[in-house]
């Protein structure tokens, strides 16, 4: 219970070593916090002894209030009024309501089955998750995501927290259960789960406004796995899914290098056969986790050029001629994008995942779980701008009038919201066709529309980016404070747009795609 104080009593308190101030009710002794108030301590002493909730509102961003506040919270306002619920009293509810709201109900803000839409794609279940989610990520994330940004890392407690909450399981959900030490967030069975579960976890960790955030937590872990599991020896999967999905170690995705990165089938490292295991030498970049992973899903090439001399390796931290250094990029600093060598490592041929030979097709079949997850990521970012410039502009006024009154931005919001809309639809549509279409056509049948639909989301979230750092103006080109998303989530564009196929190989194969099933399906072309 705070402890309750009148106006009259905190306009005492106004004095240099004896300062409060009141913001939404709730009383604040900011005395220490003075000399480290970014604004400068005279703004926060004029304040002091004052209702400062406009003022507040007007220049600095809320998870300020969850990152500072409950240091310095000390009670509330008495406004000489008990409130009294009772289990009957019912909120208040819109005559336009049908059924169920969640979230701010900022307009497009989340997505349209939040919002009281109807949808086939949702059930209790989903709900359910959506709920646990959105607690986990405003509770454990988004107060801190500005500082692990600065920090380029992620404390080791959100890895465990995240994996006693089922977050590790559910980023791993094709894993085998019994190889999951904890289960599924919310209490979803394993019978419930589906895409669209996988959706919302991927949607609301994104809601962070980083994708360093999101990628640092289980980024590597979403594209680096899924081959130990899908082709990897009952050895390696036990030796590697357990401690993966709890959070203890980590595995990442290594692919690209430094002479080409969508042209997969040319990559160069090398690993000799020595008979009883492989010499691998080369080097691979722009590697996500690979500055903190332990395990290295890496291709090779272990036969002739080409598509069908390239190979998957287990490649262990603790082998000696495995080094990484950070790569410095514009941003998603979290996540440890890293440059990775290879000298002389001996692999065991135990390590080999899959038949020798192979993993191209294994990276292609890859390549479709990556890309919608990057669909997903790509357009929350955008929809994390259409959230961010509707507050903002409910409260910057210019001209005499706020920033919503004036239609040039409304008319960019517009801009914004139709793309996003339409790219979500797109969105849900291939993920309802990945639960019900047979799985050994989803590859052909599916790549080239996820392909395009990476490239509409990518090239969404560069548009809603730029359009929001206009609408947010000097905020949006200053790391922290208002603008905090949006100047981060404009310097991530690129981390979109290119990672897991850039838009140009992703627009070519699309319609490359598209006309070779139309041949195959006898299209009259």
């Amino acid at each position: 219970m705070l402890k309750r104080f009148t106006i009259e009593e905190v306009a005492k308190h106004t004095a240099p070593n004896d300062c409060w101030i009141i913001v939404e009710n709730k009383v604040y002794d900011v005395t220490s916090f003075l000399n480290d108030h970014p604004g400068g301590k005279k703004i926060l002493s004029k304040a002091s002894g004052t209702d400062a909730t406009v003022q507040f509102k007007a220049f600095h961003n809320p998870t300020v209030l969850k990152t500072y506040g409950p240091k310095l919270l000390i009670g509330e306002i008495d406004t000489g009024v008990e409130e009294v619920k009772t289990n009957n009293e019912e909120e208040e509810r819109s005559p336009l309501q049908v059924g169920e709201t969640f979230g701010d109900m900022v307009p497009y803000g989340d997505p349209m089955w939040y919002q009281d839409w109807y949808s086939p794609f949702y059930n209790d279940s989903h709900r359910k998750l959506r709920k646990f989610m959105r607690e986990f990520v405003e509770k454990e994330i988004m107060p801190y995501t500005h500082e692990w940004n600065e920090a380029m890392a992620l404390p080791k407690e959100l890895y465990e927290k995240a994996a006693k909450a089922g977050i590790m399981t559910a980023a791993g959900s094709f894993a085998p259960p019994e190889l999951a030490p904890y289960g599924l967030p919310a209490g979803i069975t394993r019978e419930e789960w589906d895409t669209f579960h996988g959706i919302i976890v991927t949607d609301e960790i994104t809601r962070c406004g980083s994708s360093g955030v999101s990628w640092g937590l289980v980024g590597g872990l979403g594209v680096g796995l899924p081959p130990v599991v899908s082709h990897g020896s009952d050895y390696l999967k036990k030796k590697v899914v357990p401690e993966v999905l709890a959070g203890k170690k980590f595995i990442c995705l290594a692919i690209t290098e430094p002479s080409g990165g969508s042209d997969v089938a040319n990559l160069q490292t090398e690993a000799k056969d020595m008979g009883d295991h492989y010499l691998v030498n080369g080097e691979k970049k722009w590697i996500t986790n690979g500055f903190f992973a332990d395990y290295f899903t890496v291709a090779v090439r272990t036969g002739s050029p080409g598509a069908e001399g390239i190979s998957f390796l287990l490649i262990e931290r603790s082998m000696p001629g495995v080094a990484t250094r950070r790569i410095y990029c514009s941003g998603a600093w979290p996540s440890g994008t890293a440059y990775v060598t290879f000298e002389d490592v001996k692999v065991p041929k135990v390590n080999l995942i899959g038949q020798e030979n192979h993993a191209f097709r294994y990276i292609m079949a890859n390549f479709n779980g990556e890309r919608m997850g990057i669909i997903v990521q790509a357009n929350r970012s955008a929809r994390v701008c259409i959230e961010e410039c509707l507050k903002y502009a409910h409260k910057r006024k210019t001209f005499g009038k706020r920033l919503i009154d004036h239609p040039v931005i409304r008319n960019k919001l517009a801009h914004m919201i139709r793309q996003v809309e339409a790219t979500h639809a797109w969105m849900e549509i291939l993920a309802y066709q990945s639960k019900h279409m047979p799985k050994e056509i989803q590859a052909i049948r599916l790549g080239g529309n996820i392909a395009l639909c990476k490239a509409q989301a990518t090239q969404t979230v560069e548009y809603c980016a730029r359009e929001a750092a206009q609408i947010f103006g000097g905020l949006a080109y200053t790391r922290g404070g208002q603008g905090e998303k949006i100047e981060r989530l404009y310097r991530e564009v690129r981390a979109f747009a290119i990672p897991g196929g850039s838009e140009e190989i992703m627009l070519e194969l699309g319609v490359r795609q598209s006309l070779k099933i139309a041949q195959l399906m006898n299209a009259k072309l």
